[in-house]
């Protein structure tokens, strides 16, 4: 979900990718909400996963952090293009676990 969300789509010839954070923030007012929605589903996943408190407030802190600044017309849409909160939450989980991104893609299917 939080490839989708912050990771799905690359712009051909950059570094640079987006996801479904990005295009929805696109639509005023609901577009936020849902994406605040999708993140705060990744927060509580990890909550049932078991990792701690303290990393379950860093997480919500990136969705707070994502959302009100992806309500800033224009440079809160360019804003969503860099800072990938669901990334960076999924990130937290990983570590915890002791995991990193590359153990997710061999998990792949």
């Amino acid at each position: 979900m939080a490839r989708l969300m912050d990771t799905a789509f690359r712009i051909p010839g950059t570094g640079v990718s987006f996801g479904a954070d990005f295009v929805l923030g696109l639509i005023p007012g609901f577009g936020d909400f849902a994406v605040a929605a999708v993140s705060i589903i990744i927060v509580n996943e990890a909550r049932r996963l078991g990792v701690p408190n303290d990393k379950l407030i860093k997480m919500l802190v990136n969705v707070g952090f994502d959302t009100v600044a992806g309500r800033v017309p224009v440079l809160g849409d360019v804003f969503d293009v860099y800072f990938k909160s669901n990334w960076r939450n999924v990130q937290l989980v990983l570590d915890h676990f002791g995991l990193d991104h590359a153990d997710l893609d061999r998990w792949r299917w």
